[in-house]
């Protein structure tokens, strides 16, 4: 599978089963695994002052995503993105 670029568009499945587009923000290498930022693409066409849900995805080697395994692995991506936003917001 090719490399996930930020603003590319995609559809996940929930624990539902249903369906959902979502929008790349940002992606990260950490110990040479890659991690996405994703949300709703529903919720960034909304024109609102509130704040949207970001989602953190783990790409495996084929290219498919899974959910974060622990919490450590939570705070350590958590942690690796809010570097990649606030760089970005240094930049604007």
């Amino acid at each position: 599978m090719e490399k996930i670029e930020v603003g590319e568009i995609f559809t996940i499945s929930d624990e539902n089963d249903q369906e959902e587009e979502v929008e790349v923000l940002a992606t990260v290498d950490i110990d040479g695994i890659e991690y996405i930022a994703v949300c709703f693409v529903e919720d960034v066409q909304e024109d609102s002052e509130e704040d949207i849900d970001i989602f953190f995805l783990k790409v495996d080697e084929d290219g498919d995503l899974s959910a974060l395994e622990s919490d450590e692995e939570f705070d350590k991506v958590s942690t690796a993105f809010e570097e990649v936003f606030e760089e970005e917001d240094l930049e604007d």
